[in-house]
């Protein structure tokens, strides 16, 4: 049977315990080579009733999933592609409760499940960006009239931004889109990820923002004051606020209020939609995070830490 390029074609293909295995397999070890997650081992025996490798090397048995964000979990391989799917092709998003209904886990399974996809979703990027780049920030935070009132006593506690999260994004036009949660507005948070992500002498486009100032040493910065307007030939940040609309969609429409806590999760997420939706199609876009869930294992400890909510 042809690989699935459709949701329908997904839920059918994956349905196979055999197919959905060997699907995984090939994504997991492209050249065939099966390593122990544990010591590196090629050498093992393969168990083929339980789908289940004995390692040589350290003594000890794994499976497909050890290593990976799917580590510990009891649930087939078939719910977790559904899952991954469904996150990375819909563009505003699943939440915990529609991905329990569709997939029928627990909404809590489903919680769990979609912070480990989103651990999954996040790229590694050493290229930096080049050409024409706009930097801006923006917060995020719950609107306080989507939240219970008693949620709304503990978070919002002030007027403004103050109980929102300030984050950051530097866009290429015509390229990718890299985003980061920062501590504040300040000149060396917002000028220190400049200098990460974008290479010197590249154009560069902010607002009138007076952390910026002092970045025309490296960069041919020019900046465009929205108290006057918004656009001035090429000098704009249009690119990242309409990245910002869909981000802020996302998040008070599917997910309606986020923890500041998993905040760069959400981001990750967004993120990863955005730099792949003209470049791949959903299966490439499945591909690439199915072929990126080794190295990440997450447990639920690490996951919620403390005071963290599971609401959404």
């Amino acid at each position: 049977m042809e690989a699935p390029h459709t949701l329908q074609e997904a839920v059918i293909y994956f349905s196979n315990p055999d197919r959905a295995f060997q699907y995984a397999l090939n994504l997991r070890f492209p050249d065939g080579k099966v390593a122990c997650p544990r010591c590196g081992s090629e050498k093992h025996s393969f168990i083929k009733t339980r789908r289940i490798w004995m390692c040589y090397g350290c003594k000890k048995q794994f499976s497909l999933k050890v290593g990976t964000i799917f580590e510990d979990s009891p649930l087939g391989l078939d719910k977790w592609m559904m899952a991954i799917w469904m996150i990375g092709n819909c563009k505003n998003g699943v939440s915990s409760y529609e991905m329990s209904r569709s997939i029928g886990v627990t909404q809590k399974s489903a919680w769990f499940m979609l912070h480990r996809i989103r651990q999954a979703m996040h790229e590694d990027s050493t290229v930096k960006l080049s050409g024409e780049v706009e930097a801006d920030e923006t917060f995020i935070g719950g609107k306080a009239r989507n939240m219970h009132v008693a949620k709304r006593q503990r978070r919002i506690t002030g007027t403004g931004t103050k109980d929102k999260v300030a984050v950051m994004g530097i866009l290429q036009r015509g390229g990718k889109v890299v985003t980061t949660v920062v501590p504040n507005r300040k000149k060396h948070a917002l000028q220190s990820e400049v200098k990460k992500h974008v290479e010197a002498g590249s154009a560069l486009y902010t607002d009138f923002l007076l952390s910026y100032q002092g970045l025309a040493g490296q960069y041919a910065h020019q900046v465009v004051d929205h108290a006057v307007e918004y656009v001035n030939g090429r000098i704009h940040t249009n690119g990242l606020e309409n990245f910002w609309s869909l981000l802020k969609r996302n998040i008070h429409g599917t997910y309606v209020s986020v923890e500041p806590f998993h905040l760069f999760r959400y981001l990750d997420e967004q993120t990863f939609r955005y730099n792949n939706r003209r470049c791949m199609n959903d299966q490439t876009r499945f591909e690439a995070i199915m072929g990126n869930v080794a190295g990440r294992k997450m447990t639920y400890k690490e996951l919620t830490g403390i005071g963290a909510a599971t609401s959404h």
